[in-house]
């Protein structure tokens, strides 16, 4: 009996409005973190979550 398999993942960039660079290290950690468990309760789980002062690259499937 054939069987197929298949998984799709998904990369999400999300930008600050006009670049500005508000994601500072005080508060990237907790932004990555709850982006993550926001996936997570979706049943999407995460495989990165990161980024740096003016975006967030989340990679989930």
């Amino acid at each position: 009996m054939p069987q197929s398999l298949s998984q799709l993942y998904v990369h999400v960039i999300f930008s600050t409005k006009d670049r500005f660079p508000f994601l500072k290290d005080d508060i990237r950690d907790r932004v990555h973190a709850y982006l993550a468990s926001v996936l997570r309760e979706m049943g999407s789980p995460f495989v990165v979550v990161g980024g740096v002062d003016d975006h967030v690259h989340v990679l989930f499937k």
